[in-house]
């Protein structure tokens, strides 16, 4: 069995991006790109197969390829962006992704962000946010119910994403900031709240049993190590200024 991780360039333009909770900064693109390869040599060292996908100097957006599809064990979905600026990403991902799964695909008025969905199991939690609005969870219950999925919506609150406020560390844990989403959505599963002073800290990218993390959130990082979990820390400082952390910018899953 292999493990891909499908990427995508920094574009030119990233420093038009979309931002919702965050104010705009400059972003340094040459530096964004060095630290995405450094991201992807990680990747690499975790046990994935990099594939890139080109970007596109019209999306801005695009490194952030998480938002553009979910992918599961027998099958894909293909989404509809929440931005209108971003729905043209998704047909690139389409193609990287059409060797390697069956797809399906959010259609309109549906709109769904990749990085809203947190799966676990056969459930998947779907953040309530500007992103993804009801309509696309409503298909998502509809394609992945005769595939045996359970889909669960979570209201969402003061951050972009649902993995902007919880994410799966190990096959027990979640890395979660209590401000912006109840862990009482999610029974049965032990949760590690992020560190008080850092409040962005609780997107990371779990690849086997160690975990991909920002080196922004020191505190947050020991109490994982804490735990057990070995942390592999990437500086994405440039990434974050575009509202993006380290699970928007992979698709990783097995082929």
């Amino acid at each position: 069995m292999t493990r891909i991780a499908l990427t995508r360039e920094v574009s030119d333009n990233i420093g038009r991006c979309e931002l919702t909770h965050i104010a705009r900064q400059p972003i340094d693109v040459a530096l964004a790109r060095a630290q995405h390869a450094t991201y992807e040599d990680a990747l690499r060292e975790l046990g994935c197969r990099v594939e890139r996908v080109a970007g596109t100097p019209d999306s801005p957006d695009s490194v952030f390829i998480e938002d553009t599809a979910v992918v599961l064990p027998d099958l894909a979905v293909i989404t509809r962006p929440g931005a209108p600026s971003r729905r043209a990403e998704a047909s690139a991902v389409s193609e990287a992704l059409r060797p390697y799964r069956q797809l399906q695909t959010i259609e309109a008025p549906g709109t769904l962000d990749g990085g809203d969905v947190l799966t676990i199991g056969h459930t998947l939690f779907i953040g309530e946010t500007a992103r993804s609005n009801l309509h696309g969870i409503e298909q998502m219950k509809r394609l992945l119910a005769p595939e045996g999925y359970t889909v669960i919506g979570v209201p969402v609150t003061g951050c972009l994403h649902l993995k902007s406020a919880v994410t799966r560390i190990s096959d027990e844990m979640l890395l979660i900031q209590p401000v912006w989403v109840d862990a009482s959505a999610f029974p049965g599963l032990d949760v590690l709240e992020v560190d008080p002073t850092e409040p962005y800290a609780a997107n990371a990218l779990r690849i086997g049993d160690r975990v991909l993390y920002p080196t922004a959130f020191p505190r947050t990082a020991r109490r994982i190590e804490a735990r057990g979990i070995e942390v592999r820390t990437v500086d994405v400082s440039q990434l974050a200024k575009a509202e993006g952390a380290v699970t928007c910018c992979s698709l990783v899953f097995d082929a």
